[in-house]
């Protein structure tokens, strides 16, 4: 089985397998809930880097990167 037939539910399967070999139960467990849990303020995170475009200001920059 190649990485590219996987769905996203058996890479997951499998990703929690080799955690959980590697790491102990109770690793996994600690592992997860760092990566799960996130970090910082994505909507503020959000408007920095997008601003606060209004919808024709999205359907022209959608126009220019279909070209």
């Amino acid at each position: 089985m190649t990485n590219h037939t996987l769905t996203l539910d058996q890479v997951r399967q499998l990703g929690i397998t080799a955690l959980s070999q590697q790491l102990g139960m109770v690793g996994m467990i600690r592992f997860l809930q760092q990566s799960e849990t996130g970090w910082g303020d994505y909507t503020k995170e959000r408007e920095k880097w997008s601003g606060n475009p209004d919808l024709k200001d999205l359907f022209e920059a959608i126009q220019r990167s279909e070209k």
